[in-house]
């Protein structure tokens, strides 16, 4: 995604699974603002669920919506989730200094996983628990993970935010990551330290559990991303002085598709063989961008979207699926086509302010069928008018039903006093948050994060935080972001908040009315996600309720941008917030030995993801 508009960025703020076959790598080709507070007050309403039984079924290709006994694709993920026939799931992983030109193209510097790009695969089932050792073999760089969709119920301190939840690993410190499934779907890590994300510290995650529809074959995760030759940390400096400038980014120079694609120098395309006549496919597609929106189809089939960012949903048919940065969607397809060779196709959402000079391709092959070149022909993409197109589709409507209370937010926002066009990050002191934030909206000190202010009882936080406090009652949080009007390029954002998902009210072009908007607003199980995309030159209504306790990251999820600063954090129910031990405390004090010589000190807001 393109920018030279954010100076004026503002936002209100044991199962039996099914068959996997993962994806063999065959190559074709070649080669705010201190002491803001949302004020205690009485208890609203809380999530209420349309609860039907679970069934006492197993999961098979004809009952994808069964789990096990007392669990199925209708349990409230909320309030529960499987506690028998689950297993601990253990990672080794060493983040090390290499090379990669995974397009055939110039070879540049990346940090690896495992030394493989992207990273290895972490897989678990519904209920699991996870534990991930990391270590940090790189020569000048700390580092630390984000486990970006994973609601981290009663466990922020595992959220892996250099500032906000954890002191970065240190090199040659080790440290482990505990954490529970307790959702199911696909979705990634990532670092959220300086410009790792963009080369190389990155991979998926898939969470097996029940779906809304049912397949035959799971094909595993799909990532798409962009690729660029310079390195990510020349790219965040290139970004920076255009933003400067009001002048775009530089476009991607190709784009991947798990890891592979072609270029005028060699590479290859990620081939999916022996698809079986007849049968159905699970495929989860993954943007691991860090500035592209894409757009994904496979030609002649077409797509049933059962998952939206680990949130089932009622089936729907389409041809293309658009991801923003950090989306998710899990889609079936079935093979009842002529047996050949057909285009996987990746192409960025221009409508979204995107650019790149590539596109991502991949060989879906049937059966008997050597992989070749195929000529198989695209869907029509039918793009409008300037970003009217660059919106999340309004058919997200969740599996399980939940009601977002109402009448708090309709009490409180006629009389909302707040000017939308200014920027800070304030409350209006009871429910409605109101996010306002520049290129310097949020800078984080690595070496103090947020959680040792709370486990010290420090409340003098710095203006630079961009921390609001709220109250842990179960009550409602409604954030109204809205982009000024004078943005001077009003371009789509994807916010992304962690430790929960939100619920999207509403979004629309031009400015919110707190006497009109909430007309076309739905309060009735509405679209839930943790991503969504803030139109461009437009607004976006969010809701969700304070129920886990910790320091809580919501940002632009384009790396130039929080790089500046997009982003602002708050702290919920600080009373009850899980406190650092010592194990914490000592990856602090080797992290604050280290950041005395480093031989790159920090020199953005520190989140940057790129």
């Amino acid at each position: 995604m393109r920018l030279n508009d954010v100076f004026g960025l503002a936002v209100f703020a044991t199962a039996a699974v099914a068959e996997h076959i993962p994806f063999d790598h065959i190559l074709w080709g070649t080669q705010g603002p201190a002491g803001n507070h949302l004020e205690k007050r009485a208890t609203s309403t809380s999530s209420t669920s349309t609860r039907v039984p679970d069934a006492v079924c197993t999961n098979s290709p004809s009952s994808r919506n069964c789990w096990s006994a007392g669990y199925s694709v209708a349990t409230d993920f909320d309030k529960k989730w499987p506690s028998i026939g689950v297993t601990t799931r253990y990672y080794n992983w060493e983040i090390t200094n290499g090379t990669c030109n995974p397009d055939g193209g110039p070879s540049k510097q990346c940090q690896l996983i495992n030394g493989k790009y992207p990273g290895p695969v972490l897989s678990a089932n519904w209920g699991d628990t996870v534990v991930v050792t990391l270590k940090n073999s790189l020569t000048a760089n700390g580092t630390g993970i984000h486990w970006h969709g994973i609601r981290q119920l009663n466990t922020v301190l595992q959220d892996g935010v250099p500032g906000i939840t954890e002191c970065p690993l240190a090199p040659g410190d080790t440290k482990t990551y505990t954490w529970k499934a307790t959702q199911f779907g696909s979705t990634w890590y990532h670092s959220h330290w300086s410009a790792q994300y963009g080369d190389g510290v990155f991979g998926p995650i898939v969470i097996n559990g029940p779906a809304s529809a049912n397949y035959d074959i799971d094909l595993g995760p799909l990532t798409v991303n962009d690729w660029y030759y310079k390195t990510s940390y020349q790219m965040a400096l290139i970004a920076h002085n255009n933003l400067q400038a009001r002048t775009p980014p530089p476009p991607a120079d190709n784009l991947l598709v798990n890891g592979t694609g072609k270029s005028a120098n060699g590479g290859s395309y990620w081939n999916v063989p022996n698809l079986v006549p007849g049968k159905k496919y699970r495929l989860r597609l993954i943007n691991t961008a860090t500035d592209n929106s894409i757009r994904v189809s496979l030609d002649n089939h077409p797509f049933l979207v059962i998952n939206a960012d680990l949130v089932p949903i009622q089936p729907y048919t389409t041809n293309w699926v658009l991801l923003t940065t950090g989306q998710r969607y899990d889609v079936v397809f079935t093979a009842n086509q002529t047996a050949g060779n057909y285009w996987f196709r990746a192409q960025v959402a221009n409508d979204c302010a995107s650019a790149n000079n590539g596109v991502g391709r991949a060989i879906f092959s049937y059966q008997g069928v050597a992989a070749a070149d195929p000529t198989s022909t695209a869907a029509a993409v039918t793009v409008g008018p300037g970003f009217s197109t660059c919106r999340d589709p309004n058919n997200l409507t969740p599996w399980v039903v939940n009601t977002v209370d109402s009448q708090t937010f309709l009490n409180q926002v006629t009389n909302l006093e707040v000017n939308l066009a200014v920027q800070n990050v304030t409350t209006n002191g009871q429910n409605i948050v109101v996010w306002a934030v520049n290129l310097t909206g949020i800078d984080v000190a690595w070496d103090k994060p947020t959680a040792k202010y709370v486990k010290s009882g420090d409340t003098n936080y710095p203006r630079v935080l961009n921390l609001i406090e709220i109250p842990n009652e179960n009550t409602w949080s409604y954030w109204i972001i809205q982009e000024t009007a004078n943005s001077p390029v009003p371009i789509p954002h994807p916010i992304h908040l962690h430790g929960h998902d939100f619920y999207v009210l509403g979004s629309g072009v031009g400015t919110f009315d707190k006497n009109s908007s909430p007309a076309g607003m739905t309060f009735n199980n509405p679209i839930r996600r943790d991503t969504a995309i803030l139109p461009g030159n437009g607004w976006l209504a969010l809701a969700f309720p304070s129920d886990n306790p910790g320091a809580w990251l919501m940002h632009c999820h384009i790396a130039w941008h929080v790089s500046d600063g997009l982003a602002v954090q708050f702290l919920e129910s600080k009373s009850t917030m899980p406190l650092p031990d010592q194990s914490w405390e000592d990856t602090c004090s080797r992290w604050y030995t280290y950041q005395q010589t480093m031989p790159y000190p920090k020199s953005d807001s520190g989140l940057r993801l790129m």
